[in-house]
């Protein structure tokens, strides 16, 4: 479209930031950089906050050089949708060449501060974006199956921290890889869901079914239960150092069954409300799941 691809009119710097933080997407990077300072804390022996320093800002470059990746390439497709139509590309306030000069940027900047820490870390951190930017996107227009493959990037924050940490990877980032990425399931398909017919615009095929049906119900609630059973198996001590404490792991299976009650909900009532109050109950599962962990570590026992 031809307001993709205008260059930006000269706007103001508050406009600019702003635009920065879209195409970035500050909300989003900043839970995946909590994800990955989470990581970081379970597998260190002791806090280097340098070490904290680089993996927030080479996780937030990486995350923002995704997203912004991303919507260069579904420029068109977002200039279709109510909710992105108004994004910086779309709306012609930048252009994309500038849109593309911060991805790589970024790009550059978040492998340099991950490699700091180590190049397992910065290896990982390119493969999130080259799984994002060149399989996840392109799929989205052609398969359901795209979800599945967008959760792999989007699971690697957990397991990056505790990479960072340790220079090793095994089966406790393994296990924490594992957790994030089912959670993803019930996340996003909550949020397909709500929006479905904004999502058919531009031509994106979401959910498992393509329709918010019992299928596409019944595909969360199974996803929903898998990450509850995956969240609470360091609990049993058979994932090397990252251990859980019994009432900690009493505690996340609770969050997960009140989680799991939503998922309930949506395939009952099969409405947007209960898919809202769903991708809710998600992102505080979590959110609220990783402090646990963290707290559990380093308290020992919450007794």
């Amino acid at each position: 479209m031809k307001t993709a691809i205008e260059p930006a009119k000269n706007i103001p710097w508050a406009m600019m930031f702003a635009d920065f933080k879209e195409i970035t997407k500050v909300r989003l990077a900043v839970s995946v950089v909590f994800s990955s300072m989470a990581g970081y804390l379970l597998g260190a022996y002791e806090i280097n906050f340098v070490s904290l320093l680089l993996l927030a800002f080479g996780g937030y470059c990486m995350v923002g050089a995704s997203n912004a990746y991303n919507q260069i390439i579904e420029k068109d497709l977002d200039a279709l949708m109510n909710r992105t139509k108004n994004r910086p590309i779309p709306s012609g306030r930048m252009s994309v060449n500038l849109a593309l000069t911060i991805a790589i940027v970024l790009t550059v900047l978040g492998v340099v501060a991950l490699y700091f820490l180590n190049p397992k870390t910065a290896m990982f951190g390119a493969i999130s974006i080259f799984l994002y930017t060149s399989v996840y996107t392109p799929l989205k227009t052609m398969t359901p199956l795209s979800v599945f493959v967008g959760a792999l990037p989007g699971a690697i924050p957990f397991m990056l921290g505790w990479v960072a940490a340790t220079d090793q990877f095994g089966i406790e980032p393994g296990t924490l890889f594992m957790i994030q990425f089912f959670w993803q399931f019930p996340h996003f398909w909550a949020l397909a869901w709500m929006l479905d017919e904004d999502y058919k615009k531009g031509g994106f095929k979401m959910l498992p079914t393509g329709k918010k049906d019992t299928g596409t119900a019944l595909q969360i609630i199974m996803y929903t239960i898998w990450m509850i059973v995956i969240s609470v198996i360091p609990v049993f001590g058979i994932t090397g150092r990252l251990q859980l404490s019994i009432l900690a792991a009493i505690l996340i299976f609770a969050m997960g069954a009140v989680m799991l009650v939503f998922a309930f909900k949506l395939y009952e009532k099969r409405d947007n409300i209960s898919a809202r109050k769903l991708m809710l109950a998600s992102v505080t599962y979590i959110t609220l799941m990783q402090v646990v962990y963290v707290v559990d570590k380093f308290s020992g026992t919450f007794f």
